[in-house]
């Protein structure tokens, strides 16, 4: 079990994931339902989430300033938490593209993504609250592989969107420039959460 003192900062990280894991839910509820005409009221619904990740990460480093021990290497700690703020950050770069392209509609292979993004998100938060017992946890290395797999299957969905957008001869130009962009930022999107995977693993190989 984690000492009193060290968790200040396993909480944390459940907080920064549930962040992202919020932005994510966020994100897939906009697309379902999407309303070109509501699209700046859910824009600020994910700044508002996003300045709530921003401030995980702050209380992060403040607290390292100060800190005399810490449960693990301060840089790994400093590492994991950005890592957890950029999963939420790309997840309203999602968002923003999706409203300065000015999409009319979402295409079902983004939707497939984005559902597969929040359940890394999902797992994404599970593997953090593993944290506190990473010497022992079984669990913990099964979230890692889940996250491995979604974003390898996301991967794949990338490749058949991009493949598909740039074959349909129906497109015009401007819908394939803006679907592109898109699809390229739902990608770096899973991309990050598998960095969060990565960055836990090799804390915890570290500090074992």
């Amino acid at each position: 079990m984690a000492k009193k003192k060290d968790e200040f900062y396993f909480n944390n990280f459940i907080a920064c994931a549930d962040v992202a894991r919020r932005a994510a839910h966020l994100l897939v509820g906009c697309m379902e339902n999407f309303d070109p005409e509501k699209i700046d009221l859910a824009l600020a619904q994910m700044h508002e989430i996003e300045n709530e990740g921003d401030e995980c990460n702050h209380e992060i480093s403040d607290a390292l300033v100060s800190a005399f021990i810490t449960p693990m290497e301060r840089e790994d700690i400093a590492l994991l938490s950005e890592r957890l703020d950029s999963v939420t950050d790309h997840l309203e770069g999602v968002l923003h593209r999706i409203y300065f392209c000015n999409i009319q509609e979402i295409r079902a292979s983004a939707l497939k993504m984005a559902h597969k993004i929040l359940e890394a998100c999902d797992s994404m938060k599970l593997l953090v609250g593993e944290l506190p017992e990473f010497k022992r946890s079984k669990k913990l290395r099964e979230q890692v592989v889940t996250i491995n797999t979604i974003e390898g299957q996301c991967d794949e969905l990338y490749i058949e969107s991009m493949r598909e957008l740039h074959t349909d001869m129906s497109l015009d130009p401007l819908t394939v420039i803006a679907w592109r962009d898109v699809y390229t930022f739902l990608e770096i999107t899973a991309d990050s959460v598998e960095d969060v995977a990565e960055t836990v693993e090799n804390v915890v190989m570290k500090n074992s």
